[in-house]
C-alpha cells in the first residue's frame, strides 16, 4: 500500500495523536477514583513515587526527575499534597538549597485507601494484563528512543 505525503498527514494516521488521546481518556479514567481520596492524577503519581521508598524523603529534584515534571509545576502540586495533610516537605540540614520531601503517616495510610485503583484501572481498559503490560513496555521503549538514550526502566 502506498501512502502519499498528504495521506500521511492525516490526523488518525498520527501517533502522536493516538498517544495524546490515549493519555486524556486514561487520565480521565482515574479521575473517578481518585476524587475519594481529593487527588489529581498528577498528585496520585507523585503519592506513587513517594510510596515507592516510603521510609525514605526524596529531594524535589528526584521527584521531578522521575516524574517528568518541572519544578513549576511540582512546587505547587507539592504545597497541594502538603495542605491535603499527605506529605511534609523541610530544607535538607546538610545542603540548605534542596527541599525534602516525605510521607506523613496519613500519606502513607492513603496508599491502602488506593490500592485497588491499579485493577480499576485495568478492569476499566477492557485489556488484559498481559496487554497491558506489552503496551506499557513499548511505551516505555518509545520514549527511551525519542529521549535518546534515556534509560529504559525494567518491565514489571
Amino acid at each position: 500500500m502506498v501512502v502519499t505525503t498528504y495521506e500521511q498527514m492525516a490526523l488518525d494516521r498520527q501517533l502522536c495523536f493516538a498517544l495524546h488521546a490515549a493519555s486524556r481518556a486514561v487520565t480521565r479514567a482515574y479521575g473517578p477514583l481518585l476524587a475519594r481520596a481529593g487527588l489529581t492524577y498528577p498528585q496520585y503519581v507523585t503519592m506513587l513515587t513517594l510510596w515507592e521508598r516510603p521510609s525514605e524523603p526524596m529531594t524535589v529534584g528526584e521527584l521531578g526527575g522521575r516524574l517528568r515534571f518541572e519544578t513549576g509545576t511540582l512546587t505547587p502540586l507539592l504545597k497541594r499534597l502538603e495542605a491535603l495533610g499527605y506529605v511534609r516537605r523541610a530544607r535538607d540540614r546538610a545542603d540548605e538549597r534542596r527541599v525534602l520531601v516525605e510521607l506523613t503517616e496519613r500519606g502513607l495510610a492513603l496508599r491502602d485507601e488506593l490500592a485497588t485503583v491499579p485493577s480499576e484501572i485495568v478492569q476499566a481498559s477492557g485489556l488484559d494484563l498481559d496487554d497491558i503490560a506489552d503496551l506499557r513496555q513499548r511505551l516505555v521503549e518509545l520514549v527511551h528512543h525519542l529521549d535518546a538514550g534515556a534509560p529504559v526502566p525494567p518491565s514489571t
